[in-house]
């Protein structure tokens, strides 16, 4: 060796630095928010130290682990385990084609754990915190590699510093970093969410019929997803805008925040009956990650896919084909949900609601409204293609209002006509009519439950909109009612085309009719009223007011945008939350839904109606021969009205004497009426569930047991023989 490779032999060695510190030991703890490691115990782990080694194991019975021997310095932890299990819900979203999830062992664990804290806070204090060098509250997503999936980080009292993962970044290690020679407790939070709670029963139930009135009205609310601009180029995207869908299903829901705010002008809250479920069985958003799903990626400018493409229907800016339709859908192991937007913009849905010609329906002798059928069209495309990506067997619950409620019943039909043969339930609020009478008796088979307020003249109007005839619905015969409720005033000959009508309305009716006993005394019974005295009410007042008896077409647009009693915030929202305290009240009384005081009151003023219609009747017939023809219409169509009354009030004695049952108010939720009572506690937490309103409440007058004695002869409650046919 020469001098001078001795010399750069000797520069070499001082230069060399010490080996690594071995024989370090660090120990880990997994608990759930009641200090408790059980949930976690067995499961495997893999950490990672300062010179990338790695090491594997199990946390023991108490969700413990330890490594030995480790290189001085910070280890990484993480808990990525694939999910191993054969639970259907997770292995149908770690194989199905569209959007496969990479759920991990750890995840499943925090979906079985539970709040401590009822409304989902972090919680301040754990007993494990008794034996922890180190105390971190962590998420799931701070734990495993794939997290596009898993919800938005929440606040956190203990959070875990960043600092330590940048000593851990040379290696690319994942996970939390641990400091050595201490023991760290880490408390996970669960992984649960908040879902809308509803029936999958075929059978009309008031939950629902409360919780989808929520849900069709959010369909009027943007997706508000960041960035929104199109392609997306960002890594991630987000949902902040509130209200939105994608505030309320891809973030607050799934981090168990209590939404209310279905609309940006809403003051008054009106929660939804939520139910606490693991995070995989909360209505989904799919996941953004375009390193891990290639439809994510930007390259492909018009044809990538993101969650607002896959969930929102918004073809606003699709210029001449665009037929203004929203609507939106998510799902989960039970059911898939569809919301379709009603009468937004006064302009194209106004043009659309006119455009009246009628249409052939699919493949068959019906004809449906031409601008309706156009929107369901765009919205059938939409909704297919989600089906066939995410339908696993699931019900199909179906909502919308007004526009939006006839759209979805012309979808649900076009639906129910494909070979999936799906399990579909429909609820509209404040829909007109959308079909002839053909296509109505070909959709029989559909499950349609249609809501109408009782002042709200849209359902129900005749306009020339809706491409009806002068000679049946033009000039008729106005009868303006004496001595009976004001809700009840006046009946138009014209509105009742006993030859049939052009336009049909589908579904069963289910009517809020106020009963005004006084100025301080109310309530509001939800019925099916066979005759247009009641069911009509609204379009008759509207129609009587107007030249011939036939309302114009900015009269009738006028109201549709701006009568308080069309809107879902002002009315509908409302006479649903009253509904379903109405029918809760009943249940816990153990009675029916409509008291003897108001059948009594209902009674009587379709008494004094039926007297004044068949009065009105005999003065038509006793004209000369010239004038009965020209009556003859008008005759007929009180006669028509007598009989309806009579099926009106038969049904109301119907509902007399039925008692309410938990079916009939939670549908296929009473089945499990521990799981029900627990979210019921919930709901009931918030002082505007616990707010006494008149109307939403049996009534109690002061001179309910006078009046009622003097009608029937019995004190309510006393034991009594009655004949049901003498009430007539």
């Amino acid at each position: 060796m020469t001098s001078l490779e001795k010399e750069l032999q000797s520069r070499l060695s001082s230069r060399v630095l010490a080996c690594p510190v071995q024989g370090k030991w660090s120990s880990f703890q997994l608990v759930d928010e009641f200090g408790s490691g059980e949930p976690y115990a067995g499961l495997a782990y893999i950490v990672t130290d300062s010179e990338g080694k790695t090491y594997e194991g199990s946390l023991d019975a108490t969700g413990t682990g330890k490594i030995t021997n480790h290189f001085a310095g910070p280890i990484a932890l993480i808990f990525d385990q694939n999910y191993q299990g054969e639970e259907m819900v997770y292995v149908r979203a770690i194989e199905r084609p569209h959007y496969p999830l990479k759920i991990t062992e750890l995840q499943v664990r925090a979906e079985q754990t539970r709040y401590l804290n009822q409304n989902s806070t972090r919680t301040k204090e754990n007993p494990a915190q008794v034996c922890a060098d180190e105390y971190f509250q962590v998420e799931v997503r701070h734990l495993v590699k794939h997290v596009s999936h898993l919800p938005p980080e929440v606040y956190r009292h203990y959070p875990h510093g960043t600092g330590r993962e940048k000593l851990m970044g040379k290696h690319g290690a994942l996970g939390i970093a641990l400091l050595p020679l201490q023991h760290t407790v880490l408390e996970v939070r669960p992984l649960r969410a908040l879902r809308p709670m509803l029936s999958t029963d075929p059978e009309f139930c008031a939950l629902n019929l409360y919780q989808l009135a929520l849900m069709a009205t959010l369909s009027y609310c943007p997706f508000g997803q960041q960035p929104d601009n199109q392609p997306v180029r960002t890594r991630t995207v987000s949902f902040p805008l509130q209200p939105s869908v994608g505030n309320w299903f891809g973030d607050a829901l799934a981090k168990s925040d209590e939404l209310w705010k279905v609309d940006a002008a809403q003051t008054k809250a009106y929660y939804p009956l939520y139910e606490d479920v693991p995070y995989s069985k909360r209505l989904e958003i799919v996941p953004f990650d375009p390193d891990l799903y290639p439809v994510n990626k930007p390259e492909l400018e018009g044809d990538q896919e993101h969650p607002a493409k896959i969930h929102f229907l918004d073809d606003r800016k699709l210029g001449s084909e665009s037929t203004d339709t929203q609507a939106f859908i998510a799902h989960h192991d039970e059911l898939i949900l569809i919301s379709v937007r009603g009468t937004y913009e006064i302009v194209a849905d106004g043009l659309r609601d006119v455009d009246a010609f009628q249409a052939p329906f699919e493949d068959t002798d019906s004809k449906v409204h031409r601008g309706f059928y156009q929107a369901a069209q765009s919205a059938y495309n939409f909704v297919v293609e989600y089906l066939d990506r995410f339908y696993a067997g699931q019900k199909l619950l179906i909502c919308g209002h007004s526009l939006g409620g006839a759209v979805a019943l012309l979808l649900s039909e076009m639906l129910r006509r494909r070979p999936e043969a799906y399990n579909i339930q429909l609820y509209t609020y404040g829909a007109p009519r959308a079909g002839d009478a053909n296509f109505v008796k070909g959709a029989k088979g559909l499950v349609h439950y249609r809501m109408v307020a009782h002042n709200d003249p849209v359902p129900s109007v005749p306009g020339t909109w809706m491409d009806t005839k002068v000679d049946v619905f033009g000039t008729g015969a106005a009868l303006t009612f004496v001595n009976v409720p004001v809700g009840l005033s006046v009946f138009v000959a014209g509105i009742t085309n006993w030859n049939g009508e052009p336009y049909e309305h589908h579904g069963t009716l289910h009517h809020a009719m106020p009963v005004q006993f006084s100025r301080k005394e109310m309530s509001m019974i939800l019925w099916e009223p066979g005759c247009d005295t009641i069911a009509q009410h609204a379009a008759c007042s509207v129609a009587i007011q107007q030249k011939n008896g036939l309302p114009d077409r900015p009269s009738l647009l006028t109201q549709l945008f701006n009568a308080g009693n069309h809107s879902m915030v002002g009315s509908y929202i409302p006479a649903c939350w009253a509904s379903l305290k109405r029918s809760q009240e009943a249940l816990g009384a153990k009675r029916s839904l409509v008291t003897d005081l108001e059948f009594a009151w209902v009674e009587q003023a379709l008494q004094r109606i039926t007297a004044q219609l068949r009065a009105r009747r005999g003065h038509l017939s006793n004209q000369t021969l010239k004038y009965q023809q020209t009556h003859e219409a008008q005759i007929n169509a009180f006669i028509l009205e007598i009989d309806k009354i009579h099926v009106t009030l038969d049904r109301l004695k119907k509902l007399r004497y039925e008692r309410v049952t938990e079916k009939k108010v939670y549908g296929s939720l009473s089945t499990q009426p521990e799981r029900l009572a627990e979210n019921l506690q919930r709901w009931l937490a918030h002082a505007e569930n616990q707010v006494v309103e008149q109307w939403a409440m049996a009534p109690k007058g002061v001179n309910e047991d006078a009046l009622l004695t003097s009608i029937y002869g019995h004190t309510i409650g006393a034991p009594h023989t009655l004949d049901i046919d003498s009430i007539t």
